[in-house]
């Protein structure tokens, strides 16, 4: 395997580890939360805990601001899409569904970026989606499914503008500008409920948040800069085990057998895949030398 590749893996794991506690974090929200303003609160804390990052780190600029603001956009929307499906469903549920990013993100990098994608990343492709409507059909075939499918489209969408900055951009600002220019359309869904449920229980959870999401975040923008996104996709798989462990830990969730069958048709595909046609490789490289 590549140096670049390994690497790339190796952040997605610990990124993950993050991910996996900030998934939990919402699970703390209180009864009366509602999922705009802890939006809200979380975009605008983050960003001023970023800024004395961004000072120390000379204040690095950017000339790449019309990406940063769609990926601030798109992202926002996703947030709260995938807040919403965290309070409404079971954390190994969720996570399954928002799992099939790593399936979306090798499309879109064929479909956007032009980057190869061989007859076994197609089929992982059609055996994932398979297993999401696995896990859809039985029970959660309703909104809070539908919304947290859509976080997984718009956070594959933010993974891959990634490629579109210089690896020599820091991180500070790809992470502190997707939380400032979010903020406008954080403050719209946070005023169509008119800021209702703020509270210092809430502003908590959002503080522990961050922390678990902006790791993750620096993460991933050291990681999909190292290698391309169809190679370390799978390494976004990690967390799913790091979500099962947690929910069954906290919260007595454990998946039920549909939910087993379609996350495994999401996930064993992809991570065998590589290891085949490294096999497969192998033995060409071996029959060259012959």
């Amino acid at each position: 395997m590549q140096r670049a590749v390994l690497a790339g893996l190796l952040l997605l794991l610990v990124g993950n580890v993050f991910s996996a506690l900030y998934d939990v974090s919402v699970k703390w929200l209180p009864e009366d939360a509602n999922a705009g303003s802890f939006l809200l609160l979380r975009q605008l804390t983050s960003g001023l805990m970023l800024l004395p990052l961004w000072w120390l780190a000379g204040r690095p600029q950017t000339q790449h601001l019309p990406i940063h603001l769609w990926r601030a956009s798109v992202g926002v929307v996703g947030a709260l899409f995938l807040i919403l499906g965290l309070m409404a469903l079971p954390l190994a549920t969720v996570s399954s569904l928002f799992y099939s990013a790593p399936l979306i993100i090798m499309l879109l990098g064929w479909w956007l970026l032009g980057e190869r994608v061989s007859a076994g990343q197609w089929l992982c492709a059609i055996l994932g989606f398979g297993g999401i409507l696995l896990i859809l059909a039985p029970t959660q075939i309703g909104w809070s499914g539908l919304m947290v499918l859509g976080a997984a489209v718009t956070f594959s969408v933010c993974q891959l503008l990634l490629r579109k900055l210089p690896a020599t951009e820091s991180p500070v600002v790809t992470i502190l500008l997707y939380n400032l220019l979010g903020l406008p359309i954080a403050l719209i869904f946070a005023a169509f409920n008119n800021f209702a449920g703020f509270s210092w229980a809430l502003l908590g959870v959002a503080l522990a948040s961050n922390l678990f999401l902006m790791a993750y975040h620096w993460f991933c923008v050291l990681a999909y800069r190292r290698a391309r996104a169809a190679d370390i996709a799978i390494g976004e798989y990690s967390g799913l085990l790091f979500i099962v462990a947690l929910g069954w830990w906290w919260f007595d969730e454990w998946p039920g057998e549909h939910v087993w069958w379609g996350a495994a048709l999401v996930v064993l595909p992809s991570l065998i895949s590589p290891l085949i046609a490294h096999l497969w490789q192998a033995i060409s490289d071996v029959e060259v030398i012959r």
